[in-house]
């Protein structure tokens, strides 16, 4: 198992080219990911590299943490950031949400404490790269969260805010937020957010 193992990361430390057909299966994605120096999604069988984030995105990030933490002192919600993994049985999805919220006791798969089943609100910062697929596939991947109630975007190159709330007829409806002060709604958790909060310290990169 080891040289398998260790056969499996040297592959990872290729570019996604050179891997991205390789099969896996979840207990194989599994071993690979505690072992390895970077992050990856795993998606039906295959890997996929996260990369780095530009420091607009980070400081959006920090933002989300520190606001709903302080936000939800007190709750029965709590929020941790983009080290925490989600697993998504339904499709096979393995990701790494920049925040997720939780409410009630954290639920993993099998018991393990690190693949989270059951967030109620989770958030992704959108960088130029992953804009298209934050806002398309991986949110039709996120619907399929039985817990899920609510889907937060934060543009980190433009002041723009997108939320996506569960409704109580079952349907998702979206409210966008582009001005500095507006005042976010994360109805599914009753918390609000100043924009001028969650773009804190942000100084948005123009080249």
């Amino acid at each position: 198992m080891l040289f398998y193992l260790y056969f499996y990361i040297m592959l990872l430390r290729e570019p996604a080219i050179a891997y991205g057909k390789q099969q896996f299966t979840i207990g194989e994605y599994l071993e690979i990911e505690q072992a390895a120096a970077e992050k990856h999604e795993y998606y039906r069988g295959e890997l996929f590299a996260m990369s780095g984030a530009k420091m607009p995105h980070n400081r959006i990030a920090a933002n989300l943490i520190r606001l709903l933490g302080n936000k939800l002192e007190g709750k029965q919600c709590f929020a941790v950031g983009s080290d925490t993994r989600v697993h998504i049985e339904q499709n096979s999805l393995f990701t790494y949400p920049d925040v997720t919220v939780i409410c009630g006791q954290e639920e993993t798969l099998n018991n393990d404490g690190f693949n989270v089943l059951n967030p109620t609100v989770l958030a992704e910062v959108l960088s130029a790269s992953t804009k298209a697929y934050d806002r398309n596939q991986k949110f039709e991947l996120y619907r399929d969260i039985p817990s899920l109630r609510g889907y937060l975007m934060v543009d980190s190159e433009t002041l723009s805010v997108e939320y996506w709330h569960l409704s109580e007829n079952a349907k998702w409806e979206q409210t966008v937020y582009t001005n500095m002060g507006d005042i976010v709604l994360l109805s599914a958790i009753e918390v609000a957010l100043p924009m001028a909060d969650v773009y804190e310290g942000v100084n948005f990169v123009t080249t």
